[in-house]
């Protein structure tokens, strides 16, 4: 189980992660929708985690949304690097009702994140800008490349929710054991 812990005058927060679990969360960041985003990350990833944060929200959510990212990034980063024995490329499409979304990642050690949602305004009380912000600080933190496109779909909260599914099965099909594949890079590191 990996932990990590960041403190701020902004935020205060700590995740617990097992890379290889069976998708059990203990979400609790103060920002229940954000909290339903990593419940079906982490379902779909098959990755327990649990995160906890004290942050700010009576400004508004964007530094619990931006630190969560971050710190989940860095207890990724140091569950997957250095790359050895994985596939390294993740991709999936994921479909909710109307919505379908593309994701495509590589355990590059680079971060690096396109961003297609055309989404925009709030899905209760969520700023859906964060959304971005989220994706932003978990791909430069862990690092890794991350592609998410949007395909068609109307509903914000169908289109957010496949796109944090789209990651998670992305995830966990480039972190699939493969023995065979040694260091998956023609340059010997990634």
């Amino acid at each position: 189980m990996i932990e990590k812990r960041r403190e701020t005058k902004e935020t205060q927060i700590t995740v617990k992660l097992n890379l290889y679990g069976k998708g059990e969360a203990k979400i609790d960041t103060g920002v229940g929708f954000f909290d339903h985003m990593l419940e079906a990350f982490t379902k779909h990833a098959h990755i327990d985690m649990e995160v906890t944060c004290k942050g700010d929200t009576h400004i508004d959510d964007h530094h619990t949304v931006e630190d969560v990212g971050i710190v989940i990034g860095q207890a990724l980063r140091e569950a997957i690097y250095p790359v050895k024995s994985i596939e390294r490329f993740g991709n999936a499409t994921v479909v909710m009702d109307e919505a379908s979304i593309t994701c495509d990642i590589d355990l590059s050690n680079r971060g690096f994140l396109v961003f297609e949602l055309p989404i925009g305004g709030k899905v209760g009380e969520f700023d859906v800008e964060l959304v971005e912000e989220f994706f932003r600080a978990f791909a430069f933190n862990l690092p890794l490349t991350l592609h998410l496109i949007y395909n068609r779909g109307k509903n914000k909260h169908h289109i957010i929710e496949g796109a944090f599914k789209a990651l998670a099965v992305s995830l966990r099909r480039a972190v699939a054991v493969n023995e065979n594949a040694g260091i998956p890079s023609t340059k010997g590191v990634l």
